[in-house]
């Protein structure tokens, strides 16, 4: 197969690969498109079986941990903790949807730094739509609050995100460092989201509702997750500086979780490998290997004379820009898998710009980010609606200067920090 055909193949399948991704046709799970065509690249030679190889045993880990954390965020909800969280929130923001509305970005942006955006998306946002009609406000703001802070909020923690561990992977940077580099590119993402949303939602934000529902007791907060999560983050740091893997960390944290659910009857150990979602990974792996096909075919070349170079604040935002770009023609996940290798010579600061971008940009489409996508259809499914309209224009105003303020915000820590 010529260098050219090649190209166009793997282009093309990457492109299937997404777009079956977005539309889920009968809910079928991404990986039933995207193995298949892996090894269809495999086979034609658009793919050498080498660089899959050693795209996979790069990833392998990662999908670990990632399935890991996806089975944490289960069994906290099994615990209550999303249930707990929505009755504090609830009534520190009783009699002012402004209150409730800071009450959800402070949880959103929590829960999705700690548990990853998928719990975000996927175990709170019910939890919101819930709290929103016992309170009798509009759920406009706090919903899209949801979607937005599970890709914003995402800058803080190496597990934050998938992308956050695929670069902490290749970055060089401790756990620890990575938070001191992160935590003010986070706050200032998730001030400048606050900003706006209150500007965007002002009408929703003035108007109360009769509510569908008494008040209800709250359900108390489940302290022996909350010590297990804490712990486990604590693992983190330490295992981090130990040169340990971290997912041994999680796999305890998981062990402890798993082991008082399973005795209480909680959960199932079926119910536990579902939360994993063992098919995602999957995904996850066999994008990998399409996305080698596209470098290995020319994108590589591309990308590599349109990232700038360097760690200057101009050289940073360009890459942030690139990089938010790309997760909104392809997704972040492939947009985070091929600018890796271009920007990990450059050293930490270009790789988490690359995170800026592919973290907040997301915000900006319903293709941007798996996320998203989840939180769309969890919408849905409770009977709420999503306007293109409003979430592009919401991103409109939120992306670019979020955008700006968290790569100045990194610009100014890798001064104090280093890197």
């Amino acid at each position: 197969m010529t260098g050219v055909v090649a190209a166009l193949v793997c282009v093309a399948a990457l492109l299937a690969v997404i777009a079956f991704a977005v539309v889920r046709p009968r809910g079928w799970p991404e990986a039933v498109v995207a193995v298949p065509v892996a090894l269809l690249l495999l086979a034609v030679g658009a793919v050498s079986p080498s660089g899959a190889w050693a795209e996979t045993v790069r990833l392998a880990p990662v999908v670990v941990f990632l399935g890991l954390i996806l089975m944490m965020a289960q069994l906290c909800a099994d615990e209550g903790l999303f249930a707990a969280v929505g009755g504090l929130v609830a009534r520190r923001g009783d009699g002012s949807p402004g209150r409730l509305l800071g009450g959800v970005f402070t949880v959103a942006s929590g829960t999705t730094a700690v548990l990853s955006l998928d719990a975000t998306a996927v175990l709170l946002t019910p939890v919101v739509f819930a709290t929103t009609a016992r309170r009798g406000v509009r759920p406009a703001p706090h919903v899209y609050a949801c979607a937005h802070l599970s890709n914003t909020a995402s800058l803080l923690l190496p597990v934050s995100n998938l992308t956050n561990l695929l670069a902490f992977a290749v970055c060089g940077v401790t756990f620890g460092q990575f938070v001191g580099l992160m935590a003010l590119p986070w706050l200032a993402a998730i001030a400048v989201e606050y900003a706006a949303f209150r500007g965007f939602f002002r009408a929703d934000l003035a108007v109360r509702v009769p509510p569908t529902a008494p008040p209800r007791q709250s359900a108390p907060m489940p302290v022996f997750a909350l010590v297990v999560v804490g712990a486990t983050l604590a693992g983190f740091v330490v295992a981090s500086a130990a040169s340990v893997n971290p997912a041994w960390a999680a796999l305890l944290g998981v062990l402890v979780l798993a082991a008082r659910a399973l005795g209480r009857g909680r959960t199932t150990v079926r119910r536990l490998v579902r939360a994993a979602n063992p098919l995602f990974l999957a995904f996850v792996l066999a994008l990998g290997v399409i996305v080698v096909g596209v470098l290995d075919n020319g994108l590589s070349d591309v990308l590599g004379a349109v990232v700038p170079a360097g760690s200057s604040w101009p050289a940073l935002l360009g890459i942030a820009v690139v990089a938010a770009l790309l997760a909104n023609l392809l997704n972040n996940l492939p947009a985070v898998l091929a600018l890796l290798p271009i920007v990990t010579p450059l050293g930490a600061g270009p790789v988490l710009a690359v995170l800026i971008g592919v973290n907040i940009g997301p915000n900006l489409t319903y293709v941007g980010s798996l996320a998203t996508l989840l939180w769309r259809q969890v919408v849905r499914n409770h009977g709420g609606e999503v306007r293109l309209a409003t979430f592009t224009r919401l991103g409109v105003v939120t992306v670019p200067a979020a955008l700006v303020a968290a790569t100045t915000a990194l610009w100014a820590m890798l001064h104090v920090v280093g890197g």
